[in-house]
Parts: C-alpha cells; sequence; structure tokens
C-alpha cells in the first residue's frame, strides 16, 4: 500500500486500496502506447502459455499451464501425421453496465503452440489429461527395435 500522494498525475495508485500496486507510467497519454491494438494487448501473456516438454523412455510429456480455463476450451490435435497443435481460447468475462471495475488484470484471448514430434511416436495413443489448471499430454513413443544379435560358432 502506498502512503505518499502522487505528485504526477498520471499515477493509478489509491491509498485506500491495499491492493494497488500500479506505478506511474511516464509514457501514459503518448500516442506511441495507443498506437499498439487493446486486443493484442490483451492476449500478449495468454498467448504465451508456457510448455515443458520432456521425453523419458516411455514418452513425450508436455505440460501447459492454462490456468482459469475448462478442458472444454482447449483443443489437443495432430495435424499432418507428426505436428502436434496445442490450442485454447479464454474469453472475457461479461460486463454488466451496473458493475464498476477497480481492477482486470486476468488475461484473455487465444494461444496455439505446435510442436514436430519425431518418428518413433505413437500418435494414435496421445493421451491429454487436465489437473489444476495444467494440462499434460502425453505421446508415448514405439519401442525400440533392438538390433538381432546372432552367435556364430567358430570352427578351428
Amino acid at each position: 500500500m502506498s502512503l505518499i500522494p502522487s505528485f504526477f498525475g498520471g499515477c493509478k495508485s489509491n491509498i485506500f486500496d491495499p491492493f494497488s500496486l500500479d506505478l506511474w507510467d511516464p509514457f501514459e497519454g503518448f500516442p506511441i502506447s495507443t498506437n499498439i491494438p487493446s486486443s493484442a494487448r490483451e492476449i500478449s501473456s495468454f498467448a504465451n502459455a508456457k510448455i515443458d516438454w520432456k521425453e523419458t523412455a516411455e514418452a513425450h510429456i508436455f505440460k501447459v499451464d492454462v490456468p482459469g480455463i475448462k478442458k472444454e476450451e482447449v483443443k489437443v490435435e495432430v495435424e499432418e501425421g507428426r505436428i502436434l497443435q496445442i490450442s485454447g481460447e479464454r474469453s472475457r468475462e461479461q460486463e454488466e453496465k451496473n458493475d464498476q471495475w477497480h481492477r482486470m488484470e486476468r488475461s484473455s484471448g487465444k494461444f496455439l503452440r505446435r510442436f514436430r514430434l519425431p518418428e518413433n511416436v505413437k500418435t494414435g495413443e496421445i493421451k491429454a489429461a487436465m489437473e489444476n489448471g495444467v494440462l499434460t499430454v502425453t505421446v508415448p513413443k514405439e519401442e525400440e527395435k533392438k538390433p538381432e544379435v546372432k552367435a556364430i560358432d567358430i570352427s578351428g
């Protein structure tokens, strides 16, 4: 909470709001900040959904952070045989005319990520599960074919 009064007109801090942590933006009101479309500012953080990809002996495992999204709002698809595509959308909350918003920080918009899978995967057996805002996609690997070793008797 800031108890220092604002000497700058652009400061958004409110001494009565304990969650107000906004800092003064010296570029607020300049044309450079209005050139960015609002839709681009809205989806920028959500579009960069954080994804971890690890490979184990049995599978490739993708973990995607998508907090606040229902499993119905996420799609997991395989394109062109080996391209894993993970996409989703979080829509903005409807604004009622009588509501007064004090802060809107949660991002909204769409995201789309694509990954080229290696040749040794079973794309027909992909599994996906959502738990606590984390989507886990498991892509099983084909069993490695071990080279056949044949013993040869040495005569002598």
